[in-house]
């Protein structure tokens, strides 16, 4: 894992500080918001905890909404802080109870987004540590891959496996990950409940945006 020096926490941290807002829920390409700042994207298989994760990095219990539904974030929903970032929670994947014309909405509005959005600096895949890397990932790692899209993995609910679990399903994801071009090698791991690997992620993409803007 990336070792971030003090100053890159502390980059990562002032980066999430102040108030984050809701800016707008997207449900078509139509309904966009206009690109400006850079973008931060979350993606996951439905209950991996990416509301949780928003809630956890920016120090908001109920930003972004938690539901014990799967499948119930059916739009792309951005928020922004006092910085010009922006954060993007993507529909969940993978809920087979969701009708497949609503999954086909749903996939055909993330593809034009990937495709389209100059500003998204990289997708987050979010995968439960408590079971790794299932089938149901691999279209979404496809279609980000063959968009060119920069992404990494974050295992989220880290608390609730052992250590010696944890490091191997951490390396087993590494290895997967090494075959496919577009994916960023490391792996962030984190647990929104008690806050482990946070401030790591917040470096992560402090780090990020500050080589975009050489």
């Amino acid at each position: 894992m990336d070792d971030f020096s003090k100053a890159e926490i502390d980059a990562g941290r002032q980066l999430f500080a102040g108030d984050w807002t809701f800016l707008s829920a997207a449900p078509s390409l139509d309904s966009l918001p206009p690109m400006a700042g850079p973008e931060i994207a979350f993606a996951g298989r439905s209950n991996v905890g990416k509301s949780s994760l928003i809630n956890a990095l920016t120090g908001r219990k109920a930003l972004a909404r938690t539901s014990n539904t799967p499948g119930r974030t059916q739009e792309l929903i951005f928020f922004g802080g006092a910085s010009r970032l922006v954060l993007v929670d993507m529909p969940g994947y993978g809920y087979a109870a969701t009708a497949k014309a609503k999954v086909a909405a749903w996939t055909k509005l993330i593809h034009d987004y990937l495709r389209g959005r100059a500003t998204l600096a990289r997708v987050y895949v979010l995968i439960d540590a408590r079971h790794g890397l299932k089938d149901t990932d691999d279209g979404s790692l496809d279609t980000l891959g063959k968009a060119a899209v920069s992404h990494e993995i974050v295992l989220t609910k880290c608390d609730q496996i052992g250590e010696a679990e944890l490091a191997e399903r951490t390396e087993a994801v590494k290895a997967a990950m090494r075959k496919r071009p577009a994916a960023f090698p490391d792996v962030i791991t984190t647990s929104s409940h008690t806050s482990a690997g946070i401030d790591r992620l917040r470096a992560a993409i402090a780090r990020l945006l500050a080589e975009r803007a050489r």
